[in-house]
């Protein structure tokens, strides 16, 4: 109900709302762009657990190995979890997980996180034990990274923010090789159908946009075109400059893609 100055008491009033909340699609766009043919890849700072901590046992291990192995692994996560000397550092406190199920195999628990997208597995077997040591795992390169285990929350900490870093390159990368700048029609639905988003000049109006649809469905088998947005950075666009489509005087850089 309104609560406005000299509004009738009952009256309602739509409120002010928008479209740009975080969705499914935004989760659909990370699964799409980062993750590989073993499962997900979930970038660092997003991820529910970073790091899942994984023990190797052996048939030769008493009791009393598997019961201090899995001690060292519950104390590697403390650690790991703990807060250190930078609040403002997205990985100061590192969300770990740690795995110690006796009814599954170290490669099975491998490939479970693996799945999940969990961007770093760290390994302690009997010889780790030995050496207070540990082996971490990056998803997305399979690098391993040798340290001990009082060094295990710095090198984890650097690792997640090299691996986020490298991520987001590797994104904008493909990103921009993918993406292509047009100016006459005849250029357009081929860049299309090399699965290009495509950057042209375009006057701005409904009729426009319903013929580039109407064009580019009739000219390929891709489907129809649609415009993805109005870049912000727009690029120089002189006075004059003709629309790829209608040859009318354009008025914005447009994206165009296709659905798929």
């Amino acid at each position: 109900e309104s609560e406005e100055k000299g509004a009738s008491k009952g009256q309602k009033n739509l409120v002010w709302q928008n479209s740009w909340g975080l969705t499914t699609r935004t989760i659909g766009v990370m699964i799409m762009v980062h993750g590989d043919d073993n499962g997900l890849v979930v970038p660092p700072r997003v991820a529910p657990h970073q790091i899942v901590i994984v023990t190797i046992p052996n048939s030769k291990m008493s009791k009393e190995e598997l019961d201090a192995m899995d001690a060292a692994a519950e104390k590697l996560s403390g650690d790991l979890e703990a807060p250190g000397a930078e609040p403002a550092n997205p990985f100061n406190a590192i969300r770990s997980k740690t795995d110690l199920r006796s009814n599954y195999t170290p490669g099975w628990k491998y490939n479970y996180w693996e799945m999940r997208g969990v961007p770093i597995r760290c390994e302690i077997g009997p010889k780790d034990m030995a050496n207070k040591a540990c082996v971490f795992v990056r998803r997305d390169t399979r690098e391993k990274t040798f340290c001990s285990w009082s060094e295990a929350k710095a090198t984890a900490t650097a690792l997640l923010a090299k691996m986020q870093a490298e991520m987001l390159e590797r994104a904008r990368k493909q990103t921009q090789e993918q993406c292509c700048t047009v100016t006459k029609w005849e250029d357009f639905v081929p860049a299309l159908d090399n699965r290009c988003m495509v950057l042209t000049p375009w006057h701005e109006s409904v009729e426009v946009e319903e013929l580039v649809k109407t064009k580019s469905s009739a000219e390929s088998d891709g489907g129809a075109a649609k415009t993805l947005c109005i870049p912000f950075n727009q690029p120089p666009l002189p006075a004059g400059t003709p629309c790829f489509v209608s040859g009318k005087p354009a008025t914005k850089w447009a994206l165009w893609g296709r659905s798929y």
